[in-house]
């Protein structure tokens, strides 16, 4: 069975391990890995991933096209990678699209943005420009929810859906890291413009619980993902082949469903 691990981070060698460990301060957990590049193929490969989704945020603006070349090289190095490029919504407009022409020339297939690290509500006026130029044309991978935050609930994306129906997004984290209860109440999120990934939730969610979420949203929403280097893939593929989902379900969130929204 073919597996794509659609949510993975990845740092240059000489910042990798600080970066990581700024994650895991900000999230209070110890972090099982460094996010080097060859650190996660190999964690991957050890547990027969094939492809892998790989991003990185910015946090200033000035950051942005450094991180998208550093993105580039790596995939342009390693076929097996699938890049998605950052943006900020502090940037101008015209940075912006240019930022967007740059990954559509260069084989990216979408965005990554994190609200919490970048400090914007996804569905404030700053960054809708991102969503006018951005849809019909990249999908954007939001991360999702945090309580102690409300960047990126569940309403808002609601609210950014509604505006813009022709914007792809994925909800990381089951739809909302540590307000998965919140998603649950949101069924307005199984639009047909939103989906959604495993990531960094199988691990705090009984599996009952994720088995919810999945019938809830749909089966063919969902994509499975490890957000390493917070996880790596041996351990989030153990938790999620305890879900009990059939084998036409497990083939479709391992890979089928990404390779059909990205057009693999």
């Amino acid at each position: 069975m073919e597996i794509i691990d659609a949510h993975a981070h990845i740092y240059p060698e000489k910042i990798a391990e600080k970066a990581s460990q700024a994650v895991g301060d900000f999230y209070g957990i110890p972090m099982g890995y460094v996010g080097t590049v060859d650190g996660l193929l190999e964690e991957g490969k050890k547990a027969g991933v094939s492809r892998f989704l790989v991003h990185s945020v910015a946090t200033t603006p000035h950051q942005v096209h450094s991180i998208n070349k550093f993105i580039l090289e790596e995939k342009t190095k390693h076929p097996e990678f699938i890049g998605f490029i950052t943006l900020h919504p502090h940037m101008e407009e015209s940075e912006i699209k240019e930022e967007i022409e740059f990954a559509i020339n260069n084989d990216f297939k979408g965005i990554k943005l994190h609200p919490d690290f970048q400090k914007f509500y996804i569905d404030e006026e700053r960054a809708l420009k991102i969503y006018r130029l951005a849809k019909g044309k990249l999908p954007i991978l939001f991360h999702m929810g945090d309580k102690r935050y409300d960047y990126s609930s569940q309403e808002r994306l609601v609210r950014v859906a509604n505006m813009f129906k022709d914007l792809t997004c994925i909800a990381a984290h089951f739809g909302g890291y540590s307000t998965w209860g919140n998603a649950r109440e949101y069924e307005n999120l199984k639009y047909k413009n939103v989906y959604f990934d495993t990531s960094s939730s199988l691990y705090f969610l009984e599996p009952y619980k994720a088995l919810q979420l999945i019938r809830m949203f749909g089966v063919d929403k969902f994509f499975f993902g490890t957000d390493y280097p917070m996880w790596d893939a041996k351990e989030e593929l153990e938790r999620f082949f305890a879900l009990g989902l059939s084998d036409e379900e497990n083939e479709l969130i391992l890979s089928k469903n990404i390779k059909k929204l990205l057009d693999l």
